[in-house]
């Protein structure tokens, strides 16, 4: 059985409880012609990964994982490689380096894509999008209104959602960038940054992955912006975003500022069509 931990593993005799009620929130939320990939793009997460998977399965045994590794040299690409040989439903996805979030999420809906897969979710791999919402996710899917959401976000700023972990300074920015964001990009969501979120691989069959700006953390406003552009419906459910408490974080000063002159020609373009 695993042991506690920082990252919210569950031991002893609450593993089975746990594993009980998560398979009946599964039952409500997926069915039999469901296929349902869970996409995790990393680099250098060797400390979060091997439990973060456990814990996926934990909640939602039926899914598959895709790791999508850009060659971290702490061994996380070998480690899912062990893994697959283990369980089948693990599957790496090995990049030459560094090649951004962006394309690392571009390249998992195009998996999901080939392999016939009807939903497909992006969780980070820190432990900062809890495996514990994954049914929360695929339950919102199912709308009793007829209007059923072609992207499930996992929200931080609707009621019940929030940060932990983070001081004043990062709340400021991340408050300033999604209001700025929902404003210059038109976009009805309130969290337009978070990167945990379940799309309908058939609304990304629509899109043009070619013509994306961006390559880094910037990616997860402007994929809202081109599917609400051909018609997704979007719903939020509440998470609770948490800091990551082992590993290094990837964002800089550097993509920060990359990320906010792409956010700025992308307004451009929605406001004025150049």
């Amino acid at each position: 059985m695993a042991s506690t931990d920082a990252a919210g593993s569950v031991s002893g005799n609450d593993n089975q409880r746990g594993l009980q009620v998560t398979m009946d929130e599964q039952d409500k939320s997926t069915d039999a012609t469901d296929r349902v990939l869970v996409a995790i793009p990393t680099y250098n997460e060797i400390e979060n990964l091997p439990s973060l998977v456990d814990e996926i399965f934990l909640h939602v045994p039926q899914l598959d994982v895709l790791v999508v590794d850009d060659n971290s040299p702490d061994g996380t690409g070998r480690w899912c490689d062990e893994k697959s040989a283990q369980d089948p439903r693990v599957t790496c996805l090995h990049r030459a380096g560094r090649l951004g979030l962006g394309t690392a999420t571009i390249e998992a809906f195009q998996y999901a894509q080939r392999q016939g897969y009807q939903w497909v979710i992006i969780l980070d791999a820190d432990f900062s999008h809890h495996p514990r919402y994954l049914p929360d996710l695929l339950q919102a899917r199912r709308q009793s209104t007829g209007q059923e959401p072609d992207v499930v976000i996992g929200s931080r700023y609707i009621a019940g959602g929030s940060t932990t972990g983070w001081p004043w300074s990062r709340r400021l920015i991340s408050w300033l960038v999604n209001r700025w964001t929902r404003l210059c990009l038109s976009l009805p969501v309130r969290d337009c940054s978070g990167a945990y979120r379940c799309y309908r691989v058939e609304i990304l069959n629509q899109v043009d992955f070619s013509q994306f700006r961006s390559r880094g953390f910037s990616f997860q406003e402007e994929i809202l912006w081109r599917v609400q552009r051909i018609g997704a419906r979007f719903a939020e459910v509440p998470i609770t975003f948490a800091n990551r408490t082992r590993g290094r974080s990837k964002i800089n000063l550097r993509e920060m500022c990359r990320s906010i002159a792409t956010l700025m020609r992308l307004g451009i373009t929605n406001w004025f069509g150049f």
